[in-house]
């Protein structure tokens, strides 16, 4: 599974548009409840680590690919998953941003800067290992959109990802339900034949 770097760059840039546009309608809420543990403010500064990262990661070049795809991040992140510190560090992130929205566009548009001036065969040091840039972007589109649903729930306005992410993250997401052999209830589900099982997820 593989995007070409403008379509990449294309859906990363609509995705962290929506989250700056959604965060903006937080006002006075940053305190109320947001998703699972986390109050809003916590998850926009988790959502916002999906932009951090990429600046981050652009700053730590890696000498050879170790994860080829985006479907390998996630089946690597899946394995290493350390849920408590995920909560810690998104709850941090909402502290280092305070309550003014304006920081979550000043990130994106400080980090739509670096992507814009980037080619996609940057080769950087994520988390999991080094990744072409190309290759790892989709992974923060996919939070992007996931995590600004979350957040455009908890306000109570309409969560519609603009297309372009919203079609990347579908299908980075059917790539993961294939692999954990889910696709007839994912494709039942979205067909209308039966509802999802219980606590269904592919990540």
């Amino acid at each position: 599974m593989s995007w070409s770097w403008v379509d990449s760059r294309t859906a990363f840039t609509d995705a962290a548009g929506w989250f700056v546009d959604t965060t903006a309608l937080v006002g006075d809420r940053w305190a109320q409840p947001g998703l699972g543990e986390w109050d809003v403010r916590s998850l926009v500064g988790h959502t916002s680590r999906a932009l951090l990262t990429v600046e981050a990661y652009l700053d730590r070049p890696a000498g050879h690919v170790d994860v080829e795809s985006a479907l390998d991040y996630f089946l690597w992140a899946r394995a290493s998953a350390d849920h408590a510190a995920v909560a810690e560090r998104g709850r941090e992130a909402g502290e280092a941003l305070g309550s003014d929205p304006a920081a979550v566009a000043a990130i994106a548009e400080r980090v739509l800067a670096r992507v814009g001036a980037s080619h996609g065969e940057e080769v950087v040091t994520t988390i999991a290992g080094g990744m072409r840039l190309v290759d790892y972007l989709p992974t923060r589109t996919f939070e992007l959109v996931v995590h600004t649903a979350d957040l455009a729930v908890a306000l109570g306005v309409r969560a519609e990802p603009p297309p372009a992410p919203a079609a990347q993250a579908i299908d980075l997401l059917a790539g993961l339900a294939v692999h954990e052999g889910a696709a007839t209830s994912l494709l039942r589900a979205a067909t209308g034949r039966e509802g999802l099982p219980a606590g269904f997820s592919v990540l």
